[in-house]
């Protein structure tokens, strides 16, 4: 049997003409998990094809293909699912989008996997190897991460990458934001990893650096404190994400800096607490953002800064004062998305109901496009202003002026600073004001 595993990628990401650097990408995570499920006993030949680094060839031989698949991939995937299909090779989707609105993918597949795949793979592979193959498998709600075995990442292209030494304690969040896809998805009980399995996954790639990936690797204190107190030994330097109540814990930011952390991604999301209040992220608070930045600087640790465009009640001023806020804390790497109603999440219906919902192009779901009707400011002005800000903040003078008040990880800052310059540079060429026509009139509410 040869099961191929693809990571299908939307225009702005993909291998060809997509805006991605090297100096941008680490290998991912996804595959090289599901490869490991792949019962042994089935004699299987597999194949990792990751879109964001190389073409999927057309002409491949398979006997069953499987893909991940996020909102902003679908129309890829559904693209390449009819293809394969079309040639007699079955075709799985699982993911996000799958687990999102199941009914969305299922049409495009011989079977769809929801939720978390550990127990769900491997039965569908033995029953695809039996010829008993089910149209639907739904995560169960006893799954465990304990005792699994290591990502096959011999299989990965790992000259492509930044780095593979990416790894992975938790999964979830106990937060119910409502832009983000994971309580929607997954629910908010965040699943653990035994942190002597993390351990021995980190040791067996022989590596001092290390990127975890979960979504909030101190949402359950008492694990992240014995992760942290375990990985000490280590002698890494590690990059992870994080809230801003990290800053509420004395000791746990000790345990965590003493662990090896080196940078931390953290969702600021906006400077404005009433846009804050009105996605559910009340627990942020914009009066303590600089100070959370000064202390984390203090302690050697690097800040990339995310914030969110588009919020309700926010009008046009809020692109300079965010890249005001971003340049004076000195964030080591700020980055901006437009806000994006996915499929599934709270924010959708709500926007649904109010007849905001601009498209289903689940392509323009990525992030950096417009997708609903704004509040205080015009689609038009959304983009233009999102494109503004990228420009602004990644300008040369004002990455030496964020760079020389914080100057952490230079070595690393530096090329990552120069590759998101590149992307705010050429975001233009992806995303241009003209294509907003297709969106028909889009007036700032009064």
């Amino acid at each position: 049997m040869k099961v191929v595993l693809i990571s299908p990628k939307g225009p702005l990401y993909r291998y060809r003409g997509g805006i991605f650097r090297k100096s941008l990408r680490f290998a991912p995570l996804t595959l090289p998990t599901l490869a490991s499920l792949v019962p042994l006993d089935l004699n299987a030949e597999i194949l990792l094809v990751d879109e964001g680094i190389e073409e999927v060839p057309l002409d491949l031989e398979a006997d069953l293909i499987g893909m991940t698949v996020i909102t902003g991939s679908a129309p890829r995937a559904y693209e390449l699912s009819a293809h394969f299909r079309s040639r007699g090779i079955p075709v799985v989707l699982g993911g996000p989008h799958p687990t999102l609105v199941p009914d969305d993918a299922a049409p495009h597949a011989d079977a769809v996997v929801t939720g978390y795949a550990e127990d769900t793979w491997p039965q569908l592979l033995r029953d695809f190897a039996a010829g008993q193959m089910k149209a639907r498998y739904d995560q169960a709600p006893d799954l465990s991460l304990a005792d699994r075995p290591l990502p096959r990442r011999d299989l990965v292209r790992s000259r492509h990458y930044t780095t593979t030494a990416v790894f992975e304690a938790t999964r979830g969040c106990v937060h119910a934001c409502d832009f983000c896809v994971v309580p929607s998805a997954w629910g908010r009980t965040q699943l653990q990893k035994p942190v002597a399995d993390v351990v021995r996954e980190i040791r067996s790639q022989n590596t001092r650096k290390a990127l975890f990936v979960d979504l909030n690797l101190i949402a359950d204190r008492r694990y992240a404190r014995e992760l942290f107190d375990a990985l000490t030994p280590l002698r890494l330097r590690w990059f992870g994400l994080a809230t801003t109540l990290l800053t509420h814990d004395a000791d746990l930011l000790d345990r965590m800096v003493r662990s090896g952390c080196r940078g931390l991604l953290i969702g600021f999301e906006t400077l404005s607490t009433e846009g804050l209040a009105g996605v559910h992220k009340g627990f942020n608070d914009p009066d303590a953002y600089a100070s959370l930045v000064h202390t984390l600087h203090r302690r050697g640790v690097a800040v990339q800064g995310t914030f969110v465009f588009g919020l309700d009640n926010e009008g046009t001023d809020v692109f300079e004062r965010t890249v005001d806020f971003c340049v004076q804390s000195g964030i080591d790497l700020p980055r901006f998305s437009i806000q994006t109603p996915f499929p599934g999440t709270p924010l959708f219906r709500k926007l649904d109901h109010a007849d905001r919902i601009l498209t289903r192009d689940w392509a323009l779901y990525d992030g950096q496009h417009v997708v609903y009707r704004p509040d205080r400011m015009t689609a038009r002005e959304l983009v233009e202003g999102h494109e503004w800000a990228w420009r602004q903040v990644y300008s040369l003078p004002n990455i030496a002026r964020r760079l020389a008040r914080s100057r952490q990880m230079l070595p690393i800052s530096i090329p990552a600073n120069l590759g998101y310059r590149y992307y705010a540079r050429h975001l233009h060429t992806h995303y241009t004001c003209d294509s907003l026509a297709s969106f028909g009139p889009a007036s700032a509410a009064s």
